[in-house]
């Protein structure tokens, strides 16, 4: 049973004569809202809202809704409202909400797993026709994200969607969100374990369950049973990767703790191996931890990160084991390093069943509903059912037949998504960036398409993996901490004084090989216009000062701040 005011747990009943720490935790009594978020969701649940938005708000309009819906509530449905156009960085976090924002959402579709049939892919570019004048971005949670949404057309856009087995619910908001899952779960040669049943019971037991709809910020998962690390799952809040037990067999490893923004945290191991079984009981123990435990006060510690750096893996594992399990876990290995640094498995590669999948490049993620529902039909002239989302923007095609493969790579490749693209291509990703979203300084997903193409006509015999991730504002939607070139952006001085866009840099951040945060060079800004100059400089000193075999992220580590700068 969940904790609430009403009905505490039993260690909330036992802690309550303990030393008060303000920070409004549950499981130490301590019921009251801090702050405006906890009181509008001690007010009613966030999961409610979609009934006034079918009954009322759709058919009253915008105006009609009431502020803790607009702005709180309603992104328990995956709605946000987006920012009004014509704003630029200047506004941010100096307009009042109500001026920021337009009478037009950003709606998600959450896509657990990754994993979409051709008809689910063709009804999400319907809609995205329809109602969200042709956008459909793929973000890096394996989502696809709408924009230009309007009040009225929600109900209907719920109905299409839910016909065909999606939904938005508990796409955004304090909300356990989608659960990353390697986009090759059940498929890949190389697979550990396929951690695709125990993403399906979490959704049955967890999404949607009022017991987990008011935590104290998002929850954010994965499992992935793949030797190449490919769901991120060091800056998740928990995550199971595939290892090999050499008593129990295939398993996974259990991490808590991860996450960007502008605190950044890598995850920690609990040191534990469990069962695919297991799985569900596991993310339910985690996630209970975090609603009970988690610190509600500051909206800005309100993220398991800052409990599991509180309290050290040793305790986290003790509390989980003790109150909520009931039981010990099983100590276990850590996975293996990752082969190589790409995760994201574009290209053609072969199936356990003969057959091949083949992984293909947008740009920044950036789609419309056009191209997805020409890649549906692509999938489907060339005999595939089932398509993929990745962690990293791409897109997967499955179960394509050996004498198929070069007529879909031909077909994919005439719609501009590379099945063989340049590094530049394969590791550049984006966040929305400020055409959409209100924390946003600066643009992103223009600024990531052109930077391409500016390097693949100036390096274009540069031929090692990069990743350049690029974000509007400092919460890293975009993972800039953890890319061989993050650019976190902020509005700078150009040589003439002037504030314009530009980006803070970070240079040689890691996930797999070597997880660790970039590096930042002291006083090192460049303007959005100086851009492709400073990648290209950068990028051609390391060609010159390389060792053999020396990965980018390995140099910039070692390297003057001159040849960075």
């Amino acid at each position: 049973m969940a904790a609430t005011p009403e009905n505490p747990t039993p260690a909330a009943a036992r802690r309550k004569a303990g030393r008060h720490r303000g920070e409004g935790q549950w499981a130490v009594g301590h019921f009251t809202p801090l702050n405006g978020n906890e009181q509008f969701k001690k007010d009613d649940d966030g999961l409610n809202v979609r009934t006034r938005i079918e009954t009322v708000y759709s058919k009253r309009g915008f105006d009609s809704i009431d502020p803790n819906d607009l702005r709180g509530r309603m992104r328990w449905w995956g709605l946000y409202t987006q920012r009004k156009q014509g704003l630029d960085g200047t506004k941010t976090g100096v307009l009042e909400p109500e001026e920021l924002d337009d009478e037009y959402f950003m709606l998600r579709v959450r896509i657990d797993g990754g994993r979409l049939t051709t008809e689910q892919l063709r009804v999400i570019g319907e809609i995205s026709e329809e109602f969200a004048r042709g956008t459909a971005d793929i973000t890096d949670r394996q989502n696809v994200q709408y924009h230009w949404i309007r009040i009225e057309d929600v109900p209907e856009i719920w109905n299409r969607l839910e016909a065909v087995g999606l939904s938005t619910t508990e796409a955004c908001g304090d909300t356990p969100r989608v659960i990353l899952g390697s986009p090759v779960a059940g498929i890949a040669a190389d697979e550990i374990i396929d951690g695709t049943p125990a993403i399906d019971e979490i959704h049955r037991r967890i999404v949607g369950n009022k017991d987990f709809s008011n935590l104290p910020r998002k929850f954010k998962s994965a499992v992935s049973g793949s030797p190449l690390l490919d769901v991120a799952h060091e800056i998740n809040d928990i995550a199971f990767v595939g290892v090999n037990h050499p008593e129990h067999g295939p398993g996974f490893d259990v991490w808590v703790g991860g996450g960007l923004s502008t605190n950044p945290k890598l995850g920690v191991r609990l040191g534990t191996w469990v069962s695919l079984d297991e799985v569900p009981d596991v993310y339910e123990g985690v996630i209970s931890i975090f609603r009970d435990y988690g610190y509600r006060r500051l909206r800005n510690r309100a993220r398991l990160k800052f409990l599991v750096a509180d309290w050290g893996p040793e305790k986290f594992r003790q509390v989980l084991e003790d109150e909520y399990l009931k039981r010990k876990l099983t100590d276990g290995p850590a996975p293996k390093q990752p082969a190589g640094q790409w995760r994201d498995h574009v290209g053609v590669h072969r199936q356990n069943d003969g057959r091949f999948y083949v992984g293909f490049a947008p740009r920044v993620g950036r789609v419309d509903g056009a191209t997805l529902t020409k890649i549906a039909e692509i999938a489907e002239n060339h005999g595939s059912g089932r398509v993929r989302t990745t962690a990293e923007q791409k897109m997967l095609v499955l179960d394509v037949e050996e004498a198929q493969v070069d007529g879909i790579v031909a077909a994919l490749e005439a719609l501009d998504l590379r099945v063989t693209p340049s590094p530049f291509r394969r590791g550049t990703m984006a966040c929305t960036g400020i055409e959409f979203c209100k924390l946003a300084i600066v643009e992103t997903k223009g600024r990531g398409s052109s930077l391409i193409d500016e390097l693949e006509r100036r390096i274009p015999d540069f031929d090692e993996p990069l990743t350049i991730n690029i974000n509007g504002c400092p919460n890293a939607c975009a993972r800039i901490q953890v890319a061989d070139i993050g650019l976190k952006g902020q509005l700078v001085l150009d040589d003439e004084g002037n504030r314009v866009e530009g980006y803070q840099v970070h240079l040689g951040g890691a996930l797999g090989l070597e997880a660790g945060f970039g590096r930042k060079v002291r006083g090192l800004k460049v303007t959005a216009a100086e851009l492709p100059d400073y990648v290209e400089r950068v990028l051609k000193r390391f060609q010159a000062e390389r060792e053999t075999g020396e990965r980018f992220a390995t140099w910039t580590a070692r390297a003057s701040e001159e040849s960075l700068s």
